[in-house]
């Protein structure tokens, strides 16, 4: 959700290697260009190494996609833990030679016999082992035997291997000597300094949007800095996550603190549980015991069941039956936790029946089995005191102690002191926002359906049918479009930043989930479930 807060066209920070972000620091360049040229020269062997994280798949891929397909012939094998047969028959694939139910030496004639004509027809053949720290000796071996291919002059195959740092420990083993030797070109690729980060961040920025839409103090990008070690997938992971906590804030200035935040989210997700282990196993027992025991059930209020008819005039929220969710999340895995949780949703949006069984778990299986109902999921990240003021139940993640992995939670009724959750916590359907303080840390999901389908980011090439639509919505919240220009897209992106002002959320005139889900809600058209008061009385 930050992206339209942010107003970038997606997210800049993912952990993913993009083709679109690719920064070159000093330490990129060079590794790429030690690759690029013994491709070119035909080395033979290169063998690339880095720390997790170091940027050696980015720098991979942009070599392939620069090599020209006309006068190069390239293969990438990504899963190398495999055994030599199985590896043979991979890398024929990926040239699309034949290798099913064939020997190892009848592959490697197949594949001898492609080398040839390749090198006839003046053209270069590339394969690329990545997480080569993981291959045997034997696979080793075998890739020896595969650039044994060779002409009079020039090698028939550049083989490029890269890997963690174990990769060149591995390759000094003497019985692997033969191999080594035969390594013409070697590079290990460093983490980048403060300079190369700050600029690598920036870089980012600017593609996804602007750099400007989002700034880092310089204190922040020190803690990052430090924190990452200036390796690029912690920076994305780091930057991710401090985009999330401004966000949640309603902030655009990634401050020092704000980091230190998101590090730790990022710690604490890392280590799990793992400090109540620490602890011993008896203290883990009787943690368990006491979530899993509690109190007995409390009886569940009654409430009318929702109209599920999309343009449903108002209504109020469907009932939570008692069978409709196993008691305790404690005692189920987090995919079929997070249905659990996901039903109660569904159900007071309108949903009939139970959502089917979980194909995988965190967001992406969540989004899964909303879909179904008709239903998105948007993950923000928040405090109690919004979410009482947005006044539409929610999914929560929180962190169990002894419980390894996320759980979630219903957030269904909320009062000064006290909340009201489904599935119960060991028992209990109301804690008291302390007790839940210790267990979420502010991340939580709007479960919601978009009745309109009106799409996010409306521009001036939007359709006018979703015009329309969205200018029918804030005129029933007293917000029209007005003046001689009543009709234009500035027109309706200045209603939509005095609807956001007054509604206290960011005004950017940006039609995101939260403020299309504000419009719904207050439209008075729609069948949008709302907060019940917390109910008093026993709470943990």
């Amino acid at each position: 959700m930050y992206c339209e807060f942010f107003g970038f066209r997606e997210s800049p920070f993912t952990i993913t290697p993009n083709s679109r972000f690719i920064y070159f620091s000093k330490n990129h360049r060079e590794a790429f260009a030690h690759l690029f040229y013994g491709v070119t020269n035909r080395a033979g062997f290169i063998e690339l190494t880095g720390e997790v994280g170091a940027g050696k798949t980015t720098v991979i891929r942009t070599l392939l996609n620069r090599l020209d397909e006309e006068r190069y012939r390239t293969a990438l094998i990504l899963n190398p833990c495999l055994s030599g047969v199985e590896l043979m028959r991979n890398i024929n694939r990926e040239f699309g030679l034949q290798s099913e139910e064939l020997g190892s030496s009848e592959l490697l004639h197949e594949l001898n016999r492609f080398l040839l004509v390749e090198n006839a027809a003046g053209r270069i053949v590339v394969l690329v082992i990545d997480e080569a720290q993981n291959l045997t000796p034997q696979v080793l071996e075998q890739i020896r035997l595969i650039s044994n291919l060779e002409t009079e002059t020039s090698k028939l195959i550049q083989i490029v291997l890269a890997g963690q740092p174990e990769l060149g420990a591995l390759l000094e083993r003497a019985d692997l000597r033969q191999l080594s030797q035969r390594i013409a070109v070697r590079y290990h690729l460093k983490p980048m300094d403060f300079t190369d980060t700050r600029a690598y961040i920036e870089h980012r920025l600017e593609i996804a949007g602007s750099r400007f839409a989002a700034r880092f103090t310089r204190p922040a990008l020190g803690k990052i800095y430090r924190f990452s070690a200036g390796l690029p997938r912690p920076v994305n992971m780091v930057c991710d996550r401090s985009l999330l906590v401004a966000f949640g804030d309603g902030r655009r200035r990634i401050s020092s603190a704000t980091v230190s935040t998101a590090i730790r989210e990022i710690r604490r997700e890392r280590t799990g549980a793992r400090p109540l282990r620490r602890l011993g196993p008896v203290l883990a027992v009787i943690a368990f015991l006491c979530l899993a025991g509690g109190f007995y059930l409390y009886q569940r209020d009654r409430i009318v069941d929702a109209d599920t008819s999309p343009r449903a005039r108002k209504t109020v929220p469907a009932t939570v039956s008692a069978d409709s969710v196993t008691p305790d999340p404690t005692r189920t895995s987090e995919a079929e936790n997070g249905r659990q949780a996901l039903t109660v949703l569904a159900r007071l949006w309108g949903a009939a029946g139970p959502l089917p069984p979980p194909g995988e778990g965190g967001l992406e299986g969540l989004r899964t089995l909303a879909q179904g109902a008709d239903l998105r999921v948007d993950s923000v990240r928040t405090n109690l005191d919004l979410l009482r003021y947005l006044g539409v139940p929610v999914m929560l993640e929180v962190k169990l102690p002894g419980v390894q992995g996320d759980r979630y939670l219903a957030l269904i009724g909320i009062d000064n002191e006290v909340v009201r959750v489904s599935p119960p916590l060991g028992g209990d359907e109301t804690l008291t926002r302390k007790r839940l303080g210790s267990i979420w840390n502010g991340r939580c999901y709007l479960v919601w359906r978009n009745y309109l389908d009106i799409p996010f980011i409306l521009s001036r090439r939007a359709d006018e049918r979703d015009m329309r639509e969205v200018r029918r919505l804030l005129k029933q919240n007293g917000f029209p479009s007005s003046g001689k220009n009543s009709g234009s897209y500035s027109s309706l992106e200045a209603s939509l930043k005095s609807f956001q002002k007054s509604r206290g959320i960011p005004s950017d005139g940006r039609l995101g989930a939260l403020t299309l889900l504000l419009l719904y809600r207050d439209a008075g058209d729609f069948a949008v479930p709302r907060l019940e008061k917390g109910r008093k009385g026993r709470s943990r």
